[in-house]
């Protein structure tokens, strides 16, 4: 049982950490994809969650 619970425990922390890491590298697709090819114009013209 405390196998189970540790793992339980070891699996929301790297939950957790995964999260906070990707949210912290994450970028609005207006200014990720701002290449010539790319048709991105103003985040509230476009099907995108504003800000």
């Amino acid at each position: 049982m405390k196998v189970f619970l540790a793992a339980l425990v070891f699996a929301a922390v790297v939950a957790g950490g995964t999260a906070v890491f990707l949210r912290g590298i994450q970028q609005p697709v207006s200014s990720a994809f701002s290449t010539s090819g790319a048709r991105v114009g103003d985040p509230g013209n476009n099907l995108m969650v504003p800000g």
